[in-house]
């Protein structure tokens, strides 16, 4: 049997010190721009769309803000839907699949429906290409109140006084092949734990919500997505990442307790995609598509179905 390498911080069985952590944040390299990727194309739609400034963070003398999106004409009356991405700045078309929805479909829903669009949760970590934040936290572990990550904490405040009238919540990712050769080994080796290897699947697939399941929701996404890339298929064991595939494509989770962004609303209809970049069968603008696709099948099923 064939062992991984150690991870190259830390000592193995032992987690992380300050030392570690240093240690950890010297080796994150800016490797592309927020505002220029990011804030460029935000401000080109702020003539359609009210840009709110919900916070911000300094890390090391680096200030990011964090930049949600609403319906201009906003009607208290009309369903909430919330698109995320971002929240692992390294997941990049769930950055420019929501950047993408707004420009050609975020007025599809005028006088039917509030559509509140955050592109990009974790502007340091889409800088760096890493899915923690400055802290070698991981965001989407902890969207609560009084939540270690500024990230997290910043948008479950945006949300809290809207979360009774969100219908829908479709929170955007992937899973790459630097889920099992960094960022796996990484936390392993953060929290002191052997590093256990799993499979990353070939396809799109969506992580429903176990406490309260919407399977006829998840299967429009699925029909949609699937006219646009493939859908990932279960590995020998009938599972999708460790989870049993519940239906095609579909895998669930306890989004809330487990502290995860599409969990902070109690909305009826919520569900995190999962595209796969590293796909050969696939390319960044078929992941960007396929994350416009869901969105879109998202908010017309829960138009179509608004009782459930």
């Amino acid at each position: 049997m064939n062992h991984p390498a150690p991870y190259p911080i830390g000592t193995p069985g032992q987690p992380w010190g300050p030392a570690e952590f240093t240690a950890w944040r010297a080796t994150q390299a800016k490797q592309r721009s927020y505002a220029d990727e990011v804030e460029k194309a935000i401000d080109g739609l702020s003539g359609a769309f009210d840009v709110e400034n919900y916070g911000s963070v300094n890390y090391a003398g680096e200030t990011y803000t964090f930049h949600a999106l609403r319906t201009r004409d906003w009607r208290d009356e009309l369903p909430v839907m919330v698109v995320t991405g971002g929240v692992h700045g390294y997941e990049t078309s769930g950055v420019h699949g929501a950047l993408q929805f707004l420009r050609e479909h975020g007025n599809d829903y005028a006088g039917r429906a509030n559509v509140l669009v955050v592109p990009c949760v974790s502007p340091w970590a889409y800088e760096r290409i890493h899915r923690w934040n400055y802290d070698a936290i991981d965001p989407n572990r902890n969207f609560r109140e009084g939540s270690p990550a500024a990230e997290s904490a910043a948008l479950v405040s945006l949300l809290a006084p809207i979360a009774d009238k969100v219908l829908m919540h479709i929170d955007l990712h992937e899973t790459t092949d630097t889920d099992e050769s960094e960022f796996r080994p990484a936390l392993s080796a953060r929290d002191g734990k052997e590093y256990e290897p799993g499979e990353v699947p070939d396809g799109f697939y969506l992580v429903d919500d176990a406490d309260k399941p919407q399977p006829e929701f998840q299967k429009a996404v699925i029909e949609a997505v699937a006219k646009v890339t493939h859908i990932a298929p279960a590995d020998a064991n009938g599972e999708i990442i460790g989870s049993p595939e519940v239906a095609h494509g579909v895998i669930e989770y306890a989004l809330k307790p487990l502290g995860l962004c599409a969990g902070i609303t109690p909305a009826r209809y919520c569900t995190t995609t999962e595209v796969y970049p590293d796909s050969p069968r696939a390319t960044p603008k078929e992941c960007n598509d396929a994350q416009v696709a869901a969105v879109r099948a998202a908010i017309d099923y829960a138009l179509a179905h608004p009782a459930g």
